[in-house]
């Protein structure tokens, strides 16, 4: 399987740059996720990828062919690809198989009978097997979805190309589907490029995520990486729940903000310069406080007042703003804490939850 490589891609509707300067490659055999708000450039990338659009600036590569630059664009039909849209593209007057079946006809020297033998195998594979003669109006969301699959896998394409395939399925079907597009991946092995907008949708799905901002690539790599080590306030924020502490370097360390002290992660940091600290609110853990309690044995041990409490099931989410400075940080607790509005708590933050984020911007 070829990869894909992406090369200053720039694409502009009138004055608004939908894309600009996008660089990223996706490995052979690779699934990584373009992930962002609506707006970011995400699906233009993908149309771009595709070959609906030509680029203003920049380049696509599939192994050693060029297949877009704003000279020439290789046709869609040319690219060896498929695509999965999000409203699935089923037609209504054909049954599943037909549908499974309809790229097929366009391979020149395929028996009907090796036709029909593929679209029985796919259909196993995606676990629609007797749903051959049903049409798309008699299955559900998520058997629907699963025809698209079948359909964009049976041509056997180099690369697949999914465009927030999941976006009308409700919740449960939604998590379901994840996992079956994972295992799908795994057994074909098919290099893809998937866009959502849904950071869980992403994280389980792919091997690498690019997140998108105002039409560049602010950051690539694993779901981990990106969760426990984000570079910019706008991955900070959008991957996962965050608190965002903008406070001065005291030292390579540390970080101020008026009589806040925090020692943070690893870091080597210019003593003045403005910093912005991320803390996950699940890393901060939350013990009740007495008047004349001395804090004491360990670092970042921070006094705080409840403020609000809200009941989640699997956790307690809550607000605490720290007393004598004007932070206030959110902490996931575990449901069996009992604390309510109003009562003084101390909060403690290990140095290595505390992460300065490295690069400058949103």
């Amino acid at each position: 399987m070829p990869g894909v490589t992406i090369k200053g891609l720039t694409k502009r509707f009138g004055e608004i740059a939908a894309v600009e300067g996008l660089h990223f490659q996706v490995k052979p055999g690779e699934l990584v996720s373009l992930l962002g708000p609506s707006g970011c450039g995400k699906t233009t990338t993908l149309r771009l990828v595709a070959g609906f659009l030509r680029p203003e600036a920049g380049e696509i590569w599939v192994g050693d062919r060029c297949l877009s630059s704003p000279t020439t664009v290789v046709p869609p039909e040319r690219r060896r690809m498929a695509m999965i849209f999000q409203s699935y593209a089923l037609w209504p007057h054909m049954t599943v198989a037909g549908n499974v079946a309809y790229g097929l006809r366009f391979k020149k020297g395929l028996p009907k009978a090796d036709r029909e033998r593929r679209v029985r195998e796919i259909l196993k594979v995606v676990q629609l097997e007797g749903f051959e003669a049903r049409y798309p109006g008699e299955l559900s969301g998520g058997q629907q979805q699963r025809v698209a699959v079948a359909r964009a896998l049976v041509v056997e394409p180099e690369i697949l190309l999914l465009d927030e395939p999941l976006s009308n399925l409700d919740a449960s079907l939604r998590e379901e589907m994840r996992f079956e597009i994972r295992r799908l991946h795994e057994a074909f092995g098919i290099t893809t490029l998937y866009v959502t907008h849904d950071q869980a949708e992403a994280m389980v799905i792919s091997d690498r995520i690019a997140v998108l901002h105002r039409g560049r690539v602010v950051q690539v790599g694993p779901a981990a990486e990106l969760f426990e080590q984000p570079k910019t306030r706008f991955v900070a924020e959008f991957i996962g729940k965050t608190n965002l502490v903008d406070g001065v370097a005291a030292g390579s360390d540390i970080v101020t903000r008026g009589s806040l002290r925090l020692r943070v992660a690893s870091a080597d940091l210019t003593p003045g310069a403005m910093v912005t600290v991320s803390i996950r609110p699940h890393e901060i853990d939350v013990v009740t406080d007495h008047p004349g309690r001395v804090l004491s044995g360990g670092e970042n041990l921070l006094r705080g007042i409840i403020h609000r409490v809200h009941y989640l099931g699997d956790g307690i989410d809550c607000q605490v703003p720290l007393v004598g400075n004007d932070v206030i940080l959110r902490v996931t607790a575990p449901p069996s804490l009992r604390v309510r509005s109003g009562e003084p708590v101390i909060l403690a933050v290990a140095p290595a939850a505390c992460v300065p984020l490295t690069e400058g911007g949103e």
